[in-house]
């Protein structure tokens, strides 16, 4: 596939989770900020957006770009969410993803 189709495609996934996410997030909190609570569906969502982005080499039952188009949605969810949320999730996702990558990396 073409490398200018693929990054059209990644950015509007990128945009696309964002405003899903920000509507989400105006959905289920009516408080403006929460400093210390972890959300558990941002932090699946999480996980799951930068291991698919991150290790799409590893998983080889999808293509590349599938995986890494699903996963920069996931991830888009999560970080365009309200303000002050979606932080510790975004954080915690990708250091378990660049853990997995780099034991990866290094194994295989």
């Amino acid at each position: 596939m073409n490398d200018q189709i693929l990054y059209l495609l990644y950015i509007l996934s990128f945009v696309i989770g964002s405003i899903v996410g920000l509507v989400f997030s105006y959905k289920k909190y009516t408080e403006p900020f929460i400093t210390r609570n972890i959300d558990l569906v941002a932090l699946i969502l999480a996980i799951i957006g930068w291991m698919l982005a991150l290790n799409n080499s590893l998983i080889t039952i999808i293509p590349s770009y599938v995986s890494i188009t699903i996963g920069v949605f996931l991830i888009a969810m999560v970080i365009g969410m309200r303000p002050g949320y979606g932080r510790y999730e975004t954080i915690i996702g990708f250091v378990l993803a660049g853990i997995i990558w780099i034991l990866g990396t290094v194994i295989l």
